[in-house]
């Protein structure tokens, strides 16, 4: 499978969200409104993997903040990212259903941590649930304990690669 990443543009918000809502709840989901505003103000940190042209098969995103762990405020409101320096966050990293076993999560992160370095940024942090912490570990990600994050009402575990 050839696959490619590009920033995402406004015509694949249908393809984001179908695949946003097939793997978060309702309730942890981004919204269309936040996903184009994401898009908007920070192409250069949304990235899509894509089969030939436009066969969206998934994507990472989230907005550069200088502390080392996300906190909920990033789910509700997008601001500019800096050039260099912060962490990268991760809102969201999501596969498309009938491609969730040939390692596109994994790519986008190493795509991810590829891009990030190239902007000087310190690591990639996230939050996930525990049944995803293996994925995250096998892909070099720590462990440093449970998030302060009540995001959808979960308990969310704090993940950061240093780069």
């Amino acid at each position: 499978m050839n696959i490619k990443f590009r920033a995402p543009i406004e015509k694949d918000i249908d393809d984001i969200m179908a695949i946003e809502n097939a793997g978060f709840s309702p309730e942890e989901a981004g919204t269309r409104e936040a996903m184009l505003e994401r898009i908007r103000m920070i192409g250069d940190s949304f990235i899509v993997a894509v089969k030939e042209e436009d066969d969206l098969l998934g994507y990472a995103v989230g907005p550069v903040i200088p502390e080392r762990y996300l906190y909920d405020e990033l789910f509700e409101k997008t601001i500019p990212n800096p050039k260099t320096g912060g962490y990268q966050s991760v809102l969201s990293l999501a596969v498309a259903p009938n491609y969730r076993k040939f390692r596109i999560g994994s790519m986008l992160l190493e795509e991810l941590a590829k891009v990030s370095k190239e902007q000087d940024r310190t690591g990639i942090t996230l939050t996930c649930l525990e049944n995803l912490i293996p994925f995250y570990e096998k892909n070099g990600y720590k462990t440093e304990g449970i998030s302060d994050s009540q995001h959808a009402g979960e308990i969310w575990y704090n993940m950061v690669l240093d780069l």
